[in-house]
């Protein structure tokens, strides 16, 4: 077991967890912050998905090592209220139905966003590729993407 101090939604936390110890889990079982959720362990689903550094890296395989002083930011984090852009288009398109993984699909999408502010629609499908939904809610998902894109 190892000390880390960790950069979380603009918080440092002091945490201590074995060194191969994935993000997800300090996330979820030291901080509390229950908004990045597991689905599939393997990076596979999206599930997971946070922001390090600002790019969207799947929890469930990072070790905790592997942060070191980067920011990260949860869902919890990218904003308090639901008015970031992604999330406001969400709600507009009413795109979850079961929304386990609609988490990691908004932090999918505020990372794609932020590095292509005014993607096309195949551009979109490309980024939002690796999420997976087991409702199916794909074309309300890319809807919700685009209408974010343009505010």
């Amino acid at each position: 077991m190892q000390q880390y101090t960790l950069n979380v939604n603009g918080k440092p936390y002091q945490v201590t967890a074995d060194e191969d110890t994935p993000i997800l889990w300090v996330l979820r079982d030291e901080l509390n912050l229950t908004g990045t959720k597991y689905g599939c362990g393997i990076a596979q689903c999206g599930a997971c998905t946070i922001h390090v550094d600002g790019n969207a890296l799947r929890a469930c395989i990072m070790p905790v090592s592997a942060i070191g002083d980067k920011a990260i930011t949860t869902i919890e984090g990218l904003s308090e209220d639901g008015s970031h852009p992604v999330q406001q288009a969400w709600v507009k398109h009413d795109v979850p139905q079961c929304g386990y993984c609609q988490s990691g699909q908004i932090m999918t999408a505020a990372a794609f966003l932020k590095k292509n502010p005014q993607p096309s629609e195949e551009e979109i499908k490309g980024a939002m590729h690796g999420n997976i939904c087991r409702c199916g809610t794909y074309n309300r998902i890319n809807a919700a993407v685009k209408t974010a894109s343009e505010k």
